[in-house]
């Protein structure tokens, strides 16, 4: 993945990869209106407050999502466990257990695109 993308000026690499996201998603629900309806249906309720909280449902996502090296959800998730309060010692904590499972793999996602992330996100925004 392209971590430095040019192509939309005055953007960071992790905003315009959330915005490529949405774009896809909108353009597959042109053709699959009840499908992306569904989905979306489904994973609202999954990451509704519940016996967890959605804050540790973010960072169970996050886990995942390094573990299984899937690079937009690592950006989505990164960005629901800011949104969600999580500080970045609790993000990083999660590379750490998502690592002793996905090995080195895991760990260059980490210590990589998850951190660029949190710099990223953590901007503040004018």
């Amino acid at each position: 993945m392209e971590h430095q993308d040019k192509s939309m000026p005055g953007s960071n690499s992790t905003q315009s990869h959330l915005i490529r996201y949405k774009e896809g998603l909108g353009k597959y629900n042109e053709n699959m209106p009840e499908l992306t309806h569904a989905y979306n249906e489904f994973t609202r309720h999954c990451f509704k407050e519940g016996e967890i909280s959605e804050k540790y449902k973010q960072l169970i996502a996050l886990g995942i999502s390094i573990y299984s090296q899937d690079e937009y959800c690592i950006i989505y998730h990164t960005k629901g466990c800011l949104d969600q309060g999580c500080s970045e010692n609790e993000i990083l904590e999660a590379v750490g257990v998502s690592a002793a499972f996905g090995g080195g793999a895991a760990m260059s996602q980490g210590v990589t695109l998850v951190q660029e992330c949190i710099q990223e996100l953590n901007k503040p925004r004018h």
